[in-house]
C-alpha cells in the first residue's frame, strides 16, 4: 500500500510503497477513505510527542471502509463505513467500565503510538469497544474532521465543561478545534466570542456565526471579552497549548465560570506559569480535556444527521497524501482557516 512515513523531524514525508497491515484477532482492516491532517500531527512531526519512533505513519483522523475483520470481531462485516476515535481504549477497565475511555491506561494512539492513516489502510484494533458507524451519506472528509477536532470540541464542551444554551463561550485560537467549538456552541444554543490573532480567521469565524471576535493583536485579549460579555465568559476554550492564550482565557472569565483546556502543552509550553489568582479569586473550574470516548459517537453523529449543525464549512482543503508535508509546515505559522484532509491516496 501507498503511505506516508515520517523518516527525520521536520523532513518532508517519504511517500512509499509498504506492506498491507495485518488484522488483528479483535481488530479490522479498513481501506482509508480521508484523513485530516491536524496540528498534533506536527506535534509528531517535529519530534515534540515522546510516543513517536522513526520511522512512523502519522494520522489520527481517519474514517474507512472495513475490508478484513479479526475472528474476535463481533460488531462488524467488511463494507462498513466506520470511523474511530483516536484513542482506542481497552474496553475491560474500571475507566472503560465507568465510561471514561479517555482515561484507559492501556491506551492505543493510532498515529502516535501505532501506524497511522496516512496510508491507504489501517489496522484498528479492538474494534468491537471502539468503532462506531457512519450515516450514509455523510462525506468522508467531513467524517474524518470528526476524529479529534469535532469530537475533542464536542467532549470538552459538553462532556467537561457543561456549556449551557445562552450562556457566553470564548474560543482562543480558532484553527480546527476552536472554530468546530463554535460551531456546537452555536447549535447549543451559547453565544460565541472569538479570540485569534489572524484576521482571515476571524472573518471566517464570524461569517459562520461567532457573536464577536476580537484580534489579540490590538488589544488585552481578556479584557475585550470581559466587556463584549458583560462581565466575562461562562465558558473560556483554550484551543493552542500555549500560555499567553491559556492565561488570557483565564482571565477572560466571569466569577464561577468554567476553563477548558483543550490545546496540547508540549515542548517548551508542558510547563507554564500561569495566572493562578485569577482562579483563586475567581473561584474558577479548570478542566483538562483529551479525545471524546466511543460511546459519545452516536449523540453527536445525530446532531449531525438532524441538521442542527453543519461541519461542512471545516473542510477548507481536500489534498493528496503527496501535500501532508506542506500542510504540516504550515503550522509552524499561523495556519489558513479551516482543515486540510486527505481525500486522494494516490495522489
Amino acid at each position: 500500500m501507498r503511505a506516508a512515513l515520517l523518516t527525520a523531524w521536520r523532513a518532508p514525508l517519504e511517500i512509499a510503497e509498504v506492506p498491507d497491515p495485518a488484522c488483528p484477532a479483535d481488530g479490522v482492516v479498513i481501506e482509508v477513505l480521508a484523513c485530516g491532517i491536524c496540528r498534533s500531527d506536527w506535534h509528531a512531526w517535529t519530534g515534540a510527542d515522546p510516543d513517536v519512533r522513526l520511522p512512523h505513519i502519522p494520522g489520527h483522523e481517519f474514517c474507512g471502509t472495513v475490508v478484513a475483520a479479526g475472528p474476535a470481531v463481533t460488531r462488524w462485516r467488511p463494507g462498513d463505513r466506520v470511523i474511530a476515535p483516536f484513542i482506542l481504549a481497552c474496553g475491560r477497565c474500571p475507566s472503560c467500565a465507568a465510561g471514561e475511555q479517555t482515561t484507559c491506561p492501556d491506551q492505543i494512539l493510532p498515529g502516535f503510538t501505532r501506524p497511522g492513516a496516512f496510508a491507504e489502510r489501517l489496522a484498528v484494533p479492538r474494534a468491537d469497544a471502539n468503532l462506531a458507524r457512519l450515516p450514509d451519506g455523510l462525506d468522508p472528509a467531513i467524517a474524518a474532521a470528526l476524529g479529534c477536532r469535532v469530537t475533542t470540541a464536542w467532549h470538552a464542551l459538553t462532556g467537561r465543561a457543561a456549556l449551557a444554551p445562552g450562556e457566553w463561550l470564548a474560543v482562543f485560537g480558532t484553527g480546527g478545534v476552536g472554530l468546530s467549538a463554535m460551531l456546537l456552541a452555536r447549535a447549543i444554543g451559547a453565544r460565541v466570542v472569538v479570540v485569534d490573532v489572524v484576521a482571515e480567521k476571524l472573518a471566517h469565524a464570524r461569517a459562520l456565526g461567532a457573536e464577536a471576535a476580537v484580534d489579540a493583536r490590538a488589544c488585552d485579549p481578556a479584557a475585550a471579552v470581559r466587556e463584549i460579555t458583560g462581565g466575562g465568559a461562562h465558558v473560556a476554550l483554550e484551543a493552542l497549548g500555549i500560555p499567553e492564550t491559556a492565561a488570557a482565557a483565564l482571565r477572560s472569565l466571569r466569577r464561577l465560570g468554567r476553563m477548558v483546556q483543550v490545546g496540547m502543552p508540549a515542548g517548551e509550553h508542558v510547563t507554564m506559569s500561569l495566572p493562578w489568582d485569577a482562579v483563586y479569586s475567581g473561584q474558577l473550574a479548570v478542566f483538562g480535556t483529551r479525545g471524546m470516548p466511543a460511546w459519545r459517537y452516536p449523540a453527536l453523529l445525530a446532531l449531525i444527521a438532524a441538521g442542527r449543525v453543519d461541519l461542512s464549512p471545516l473542510v477548507a482543503r481536500r489534498v493528496a497524501l503527496s501535500a501532508a508535508s506542506a500542510e504540516l509546515a504550515a503550522f509552524d505559522r499561523p495556519a489558513p482557516p479551516g482543515i486540510a484532509v486527505i481525500a486522494d491516496f494516490r495522489g
